[in-house]
């Protein structure tokens, strides 16, 4: 029997990311399941004409952007979406693959919920797809959302 107790929903307060975390929060209380709502930070490393010398980002910067998305999450999820188990919300720095990777072994999640973009073409080809590498290279089954709008 197949059982769903952790639901991963990765976000980055897209309006596609929030058509998939309405899927995610309907899966999880159709399942009784934990809702894990993950924020990822890139760190952008700003460069000036001469690539030897690019400026350092204050540490305020790391605590702001950290704040900013913890107090983004506390209004992701709208009550009408479902009502989740539980729902558990983390902000992380890396690369997003990685990450969601990462995150969704070390909470044994056993669905990763993620929005796509739906690039095609040479836009996919150059920019990759975080959602089709997740797909490729995570530890659960993977359902994609693509915002038909």
């Amino acid at each position: 029997m197949i059982e769903i107790r952790n639901i991963l929903a990765p976000t980055d307060f897209s309006p596609h990311s929030e058509v998939a975390l309405k899927y995610a929060c309907a899966l999880a209380e159709r399942f009784g399941a934990k809702l894990h709502v993950l924020n990822i930070l890139s760190e952008v490393l700003p460069v000036g004409p001469d690539p030897m010398i690019s400026p350092i980002l204050p540490p305020e910067y790391y605590t702001e952007s950290e704040a900013q998305s913890r107090e983004a999450l506390k209004d992701a999820i709208k009550p009408e979406w479902g009502k989740p188990a539980a729902v558990e919300t983390a902000v992380k720095w890396g690369s997003p693959v990685e990450v969601v990777i990462e995150y969704a072994k070390a909470t044994h999640a056993d669905m990763i919920v993620i929005a796509t973009h739906g690039r095609t073409g040479l836009s996919h080809v150059l920019l990759g797809s975080v959602a089709e590498r997740i797909v490729r290279e995570g530890p659960c089954p993977v359902l994609t959302i693509r915002d038909p709008n």
